[in-house]
């Protein structure tokens, strides 16, 4: 969240980015809802979806921004459901792997969502996409840097 910058600016520029994220946010909340899945369930089938049919453990909980307890809970939820398994990689590392079953459950979840995006995008000009792409993942970046500045 943010307010007014020294220069006396930003107050309304921070107030939509943050409705905007808001309301993406319930977007993403409504399409796991229509699916019948949880938010944790769709975050991190989507997550493993966009690397293929696993994914480093470690990886699900830097992209999803889900806690790790959370994450842990969903997966525990996911094995019982026959979803997904977990591999031993390297010393304590794990890969989260779909099961067969987890890969038609995907397909029939966040492989809809994933869609849905490509759907966007692909409406877009490909230097608007570019150019969200690009101001998206600076803003992010700068983000960062100032938070560590807390």
């Amino acid at each position: 969240m943010a307010g007014k910058n020294q220069k006396g600016e930003g107050l309304s520029s921070a107030k939509r980015l943050n409705h905007l994220i808001g309301e993406i946010e319930a977007a993403y909340h409504e399409s796991s809802l229509r699916l019948g899945i949880a938010d944790s369930v769709s975050k991190i089938l989507y997550t493993i979806c966009i690397t293929g049919d696993r994914c480093p453990l470690s990886e699900i909980c830097r992209q999803t921004g889900l806690s790790k307890q959370t994450v842990n809970s969903a997966l525990r939820r996911m094995e019982t459901d026959h979803i997904v398994f977990l591999e031993a990689v390297d010393g304590k590392a794990k890969d989260v792997c779909l099961t067969e079953y987890g890969m038609e459950f995907t397909r029939r979840t966040a492989q809809q969502l994933i869609l849905i995006e490509n759907r966007i995008f692909a409406s877009w000009d490909a230097s608007e996409v570019q150019q969200y792409l690009d101001l998206t993942e600076r803003f992010l970046k700068n983000l960062k840097e100032q938070v560590c500045r807390l």
